[in-house]
């Protein structure tokens, strides 16, 4: 096979979910991440790690090869490998495989290799579950849109709980040890207006009970005032996505194209 048929036959095995072989290359590569997070969690158990401290570096090392061939394959067979490397899931790919690397010269830096988890977010490309890719992307836009009211929403909330922790200050300091500072009170503030609840500041004067009463109710008020703007950026949202399909670009790698899309929306390579 010539030089250019390889690649489009890798790029079909590897970022094509429509084919068999692709989809049998993305099933293997999900149970090998799976696998891999796995043994990091077992290795960081004291007990498993003394024990089988070898036979976990053998296996790690063994998936780090593994990821760092696909990584370059992945690099070959686009067209546009700065693209693929610096888009969202060429970086992960990246990282994913670092950390083993590092840690010849920094100690503790493979408990770093749980970001290959964030691979398994391929599983919606590999099993066609298109639909929950769209669904993703309107909680995506929704709240990128929410993101200035809900800034202007919790600008609110650091001033309201500043004005209540200084009234609690006021109220609780002389005789309570807890509310010795404005800081300290604020915080308390936080955690009851968050229904948190720590308990481990709590007021003793009636008047101090009483204000953390009201505060405690209000901070159910305010629970819901996000959870509303970002309900209603989700019905907005919902009427502007369209379908997309699991084509991912063989010159940048992009994904996330309209069903119906004839040109990369990224780079405008032909699809």
């Amino acid at each position: 096979m010539k030089p250019n048929q390889w690649k489009e036959k890798l790029h079909e095995v590897i970022f094509e979910a429509e084919t068999p072989a692709g989809k049998r290359f993305d099933v293997i590569l999900l149970i090998a991440i799976l696998a891999s997070v796995m043994v990091v969690m077992l290795e960081s158990i004291p007990s498993l790690g003394a024990r089988y401290g070898n036979l976990f570096y053998a296996l790690e090392w063994g998936f780090t090869i593994f990821f760092t061939v696909e990584y370059l394959l992945r690099i070959y067979c686009v067209y546009k490998p700065i693209r693929y490397i610096t888009s969202f899931f060429g970086l992960v790919d990246l990282l994913s495989i670092l950390p083993t690397y590092l840690g010849l010269f920094i100690g503790g830096s493979g408990s770093l290799l749980v970001i290959r988890s964030l691979r398994l977010l391929r599983i919606f490309r590999i099993f066609k579950m298109v639909g929950f890719l769209k669904q993703a992307r309107i909680i995506t836009l929704a709240i990128k849109r929410s993101i200035p009211k809900i800034l202007v929403f919790l600008s609110f909330v650091l001033v309201l709980v500043t004005i209540i922790g200084s009234l609690m200050y006021l109220i609780e300091g002389p005789v309570n040890p807890g509310f010795d500072s404005i800081p300290h009170s604020i915080y308390w503030a936080i955690v009851t207006l968050t229904t948190v609840g720590y308990g481990d500041i709590t007021p003793v004067t009636s008047a101090g009970q009483l204000l953390s009463a009201l505060v405690m109710l209000i901070g159910y008020a305010i629970i819901a005032v996000p959870t509303g703007i970002v309900s209603v950026d989700i019905v907005h949202s919902n009427y502007e996505i369209h379908k997309v399909s699991t084509q991912a670009c063989k010159h940048c790698g992009a994904e996330g194209h309209t069903a119906d899309a004839i040109y990369c929306k990224y780079c405008g390579a032909s699809l």
